[in-house]
């Protein structure tokens, strides 16, 4: 009996996990991993491995969705993971070899501190409705990064280009090792990358982060599955929530402005990233 309490509600929190990532690009595992850390006590390379099936189950999710309303920039997306696959190749290896060496409360820490490096940029453009002034860069141009879609919030057809593709690709090769390393997607540096420096605009560049934080997350996973990190016991409600939730997250995002996209996960995270900063320094 206890096992079942313990697995519905596991699937319950996936469900907000689920809705959250689907919205923000930040593929739920952002969400999920600290829940399971701090309120079910779950090992964190156990927690790591479930927050890698719960991107999986996200971007799986709304994937298709995006695409169908052509919110994702596939040719971008693609382009980026050139950077963002060796970076969660090499960052789901630290974890394993970082856990062997006890140093659970520092990577905690850490991981408060990533969340918390979500804030700054959402609230700096909290007022930005759409990019303006975008000069795309010689790469930009010659790899023909624009596209169009229609936006519902604002009853027309918006049309973008892609900026700065090198500070992208940095950004994007730290995000795979984020990914790798704590199971969360990274799509806050996804996202950041795609806003921020591609300067794309916001319901397209969550779109595009949870079409890439699926590939990111299977190359890190097959790395956590290896090392004996995914319990299927907490893995398959996580997934099964985390389905639900994107499902209905994916169809609510057309209709949003880009600046209630940026604002929606702000107070979560906050609240998350102290609450593991705190368990990380050995505090209730």
């Amino acid at each position: 009996m206890e096992l079942a309490l313990f697995v519905l509600a596991l699937a319950l929190v996936a469900i907000a996990a689920g809705f959250v990532g689907s919205l923000t690009g930040l593929g739920g595992g952002v969400v999920i991993l600290p829940i399971l850390l701090i309120f079910f006590g779950v090992p964190f390379p156990i927690a790591v491995g479930a927050g890698s099936i719960t991107i999986l189950a996200t971007s799986s999710t709304t994937g298709a969705a995006y695409v169908r309303d052509r919110l994702t920039d596939l040719r971008i997306g693609m382009f980026l993971e050139i950077a963002t696959v060796p970076g969660a190749l090499l960052g789901a290896t630290l974890t394993v070899v970082l856990s062997h060496a006890d140093l659970e409360s520092a990577l905690l820490i850490a991981l408060g501190f990533v969340l918390l490096a979500i804030v700054p940029g959402a609230l700096a453009r909290r007022q930005e409705e759409l990019p303006t002034g975008v000069v795309p860069d010689a790469r930009s141009q010659r790899l023909g990064f624009a596209g169009e879609y229609p936006d519902r919030a604002l009853g027309r057809t918006v049309r973008y280009r892609a900026a700065d593709t090198d500070p992208a690709l940095g950004v994007m090769f730290g995000a795979g090792i984020v990914s790798g390393m704590f199971g969360i997607g990274a799509g806050v540096f996804k996202v950041l990358a795609l806003d921020r420096y591609l300067r794309l605009p916001m319901k397209v560049a969550t779109a595009t982060s949870n079409f890439m934080i699926g590939v990111t997350a299977a190359a890190g996973a097959g790395v956590l599955l290896a090392a004996g990190y995914i319990n299927p016991w907490i893995a398959a409600p996580v997934a099964a929530g985390t389905v639900v939730g994107a499902f209905v997250g994916s169809h609510l995002l057309p209709g949003l402005r880009n600046r209630t996209v940026r604002l929606v996960f702000v107070p979560v995270v906050v609240a998350l990233a102290i609450e593991t900063i705190l368990r990380g320094v050995g505090l209730p």
